[in-house]
Order: C-alpha cells, then sequence, then structure tokens
C-alpha cells in the first residue's frame, strides 16, 4: 500500500487556504495540503497568497545567511 494517499487533507474549518491547483480561496480543509497554501487567519489574506509567496522569495533570495557566496563573515583565518 502506497502511503499518503486516500488520507483526508489537514486543515480545520475556519482556516483560510489558497488551492493552486483550482486557483481559489478555500476555507478548511478541502483539497490536499500538496496543492495548498496557508494556514491564513482571513479570507483576504488567502486571497493574496500567491503575492505573499513571491514577495517572502524575493526576500530570502536577497537574504545574506542564504547566500552561496563567500562574504567577510564567511572567511577562514
Amino acid at each position: 500500500m502506497a502511503l499518503g494517499f486516500g488520507h483526508k487533507p489537514t486543515g480545520k474549518p475556519g482556516e483560510w487556504f489558497y488551492c493552486i491547483k483550482h486557483a481559489k480561496v478555500e476555507e478548511g480543509p478541502d483539497c490536499p495540503a500538496k496543492d495548498r497554501l496557508g494556514p491564513y487567519t482571513t479570507r483576504e489574506e488567502a486571497a493574496h497568497a500567491l503575492e505573499t509567496a513571491a514577495e517572502r522569495n524575493r526576500e530570502w533570495q536577497t537574504d545574506p545567511r542564504w547566500s552561496d557566496t563567500e562574504g567577510p563573515a564567511d572567511e577562514q583565518v
């Protein structure tokens, strides 16, 4: 038996998610977690999930803690 198949989606009613498969906001555990962003506390926050994810990605891409290049703190003495 394959693991992970046939399980109900996780989440709670009253939590909001953005389903990337269906491109819509959903309340509670409608779709599998692999297809959702969230949970968010409001429908409005879930509606902006893609923008929030893009903004966080930009922040992480410019965060020096995630850089592969060596800087002054990384140099070996």
